[in-house]
């Protein structure tokens, strides 16, 4: 039997997202991008992690946002996609087992995929604002 815990409450999403955000931020790859853009806001950013994930995977209603706006313009491609979809699955697995933990890993990869689509897209028409 997994002895890893399942994602139940806010208190398993706020450790999910710590442990996260502090590989992120100390990774060669996303580091300098997430470092650059959040700067000296990153408890704003976590917080508002924290109320997404609550939101997506425990049905708690407490975000209310869009998350793609302040993605739009990254600096990135698929492979920081790729790496931060890595450095997403490698946490959950860590840290959770279970349903959530897999949906979380899935909806992770859908959230990449469509980031990455979209990115392309206002790239390649510099007229459509978002």
């Amino acid at each position: 039997m997994d002895s890893r815990p399942q994602i139940l409450t806010v208190e398993d999403i706020k450790l999910l997202v710590d442990a996260f955000y502090q590989r992120v931020q100390s990774d060669e790859l996303l580091g300098p991008i997430f470092n650059e853009r959040i700067q000296d806001r990153w408890p704003i950013h976590l917080e508002k992690m924290y109320r997404f994930w609550q939101t997506v995977l425990l049905e708690e209603y407490t975000y209310n946002g869009r998350p793609f706006p302040p993605h739009a313009h990254l600096p990135v491609g698929p492979e920081h996609f790729a790496h931060w979809l890595e450095l997403f699955n490698k946490t959950v697995d860590q840290l959770f087992a279970g349903e959530k933990a897999d949906e979380a890993k899935w909806r992770a990869d859908k959230m990449a995929t469509m980031f990455m689509a979209k990115i392309e897209y206002f790239r390649n028409n510099p007229l459509n604002i978002v």
